[in-house]
């Protein structure tokens, strides 16, 4: 028994780079392992008409991205989840967003987009992931990459910040063992790091820059400002 959708087999990972390349700079940002744009109107009726129109491009499509409607601005955020990241199914996807946003006079707000994750950082990464994915209620996806356990925890409704472990080597009792990881556009990274520093905080460590920088405020509590870029995935 079917649901009338074409059989697919599961389709090729595109790198972060070349999705960059492909679509509308303007209004499309790789942000993790997704694609997110956000348009803005004075006219909630046309943002409604906007994501309706999208909601059909999507139903043609047999891709559904997330749609977030709020008074000023929907945010569109496309990605393929039997990948685990983008496809040229979220190229093309994006590719006619683009045209129905301009056909409508919407305006990109490209820069200031980013996604929050939570690090934890753990000594067992096996033994911890448990606690925090009971606590949060959240779905687990866990894999293994040469010989490391990589955990990530998600939000079952997609509206909290994602958890992931980090490997630790040794206890750190002198310095904070959660931290932010904001992922911003790869063109956002350089300003974003400037205003938390102009505000008080201070660089930690750009040596893995520009896949991260590691910024601290003044109480030495840990942030890191991340791209697409310089990651092995990308």
């Amino acid at each position: 028994m079917t649901d009338g959708r074409p059989a697919r087999s599961r389709p090729p990972r595109l790198g972060h780079a070349d999705v960059t390349a492909s679509v509308d700079e303007r209004h499309w940002r790789v942000l993790l392992r997704t694609l997110r744009a956000t348009f803005t109107s004075d006219s909630y009726l046309l943002l409604v008409e906007f994501a309706g129109a999208v909601t059909e491009l999507a139903q043609e499509l047999h891709h559904h991205p997330e749609l977030h409607l709020r008074w000023g601005r929907v945010t569109v955020t496309t990605t393929s989840h039997d990948a685990r990241g983008l496809t040229e199914r979220d190229v093309e996807l994006a590719e006619r967003v683009s045209v129905i946003a301009e056909e409508m006079g919407l305006v990109p707000t490209a820069p200031r987009m980013s996604v929050q994750e939570v690090a934890i950082d753990a000594l067992d990464i096996a033994a911890v992931w448990p606690f925090w994915a009971a606590v949060l209620g959240y779905d687990a996806h866990v894999e293994e990459h040469d010989g490391e356990l990589d955990v990530e925890l998600v939000d079952p409704d997609g509206l909290g910040p994602a958890y992931w472990f980090q490997q630790m080597d040794a206890p750190r009792p002198q310095r904070n063992r959660i931290h932010l990881d904001v992922t911003v556009g790869h063109d956002e990274a350089e300003p974003r790091i400037a205003a938390a520093l102009e505000a008080g905080g201070r660089l930690v460590s750009d040596a893995a820059a520009p896949a991260f920088w590691v910024l601290a405020d003044p109480e030495g509590n840990e942030a890191c400002v991340c791209t697409w870029q310089g990651r092995p995935t990308a």
